[in-house]
């Protein structure tokens, strides 16, 4: 069970299909102030999502983006941007090709 965050966000984690074709990755409820804290979050409930989305870093990956709400994640890095009480944290896998 994640460590329970006194006065966090309680937001819906949203994965992509493209994810869903790897490894199940249902829509979620995590609290957290940060983006950080809301996929530690989501990783104590599904371990194996964190390598789809993070790299040996801890980084987000450079084929995957987040957006809280309608803004993009700009702490790819340490992934310290806020999350505000409610928001919705939607996970991208970016596709390339042709």
């Amino acid at each position: 069970m994640p460590e329970q965050v006194e006065g966090c966000a309680l937001g819906r984690g949203w994965f992509t299909s493209n994810l869903e074709r790897h490894l199940s990755c249902p829509t979620v409820e995590a609290r957290g102030r940060t983006v950080r804290q809301v996929l530690d979050a989501v990783f104590a409930e599904n371990p194996r999502l964190k390598a789809y989305l993070l790299d040996d870093q801890d980084c987000l990956r450079r084929h995957v983006n987040i957006f809280i709400g309608d803004r993009p994640v700009e702490d790819r890095t340490g992934l310290g941007d806020p999350v505000s009480p409610d928001e919705d944290v939607h996970v991208f896998q970016a596709l390339s090709g042709g």
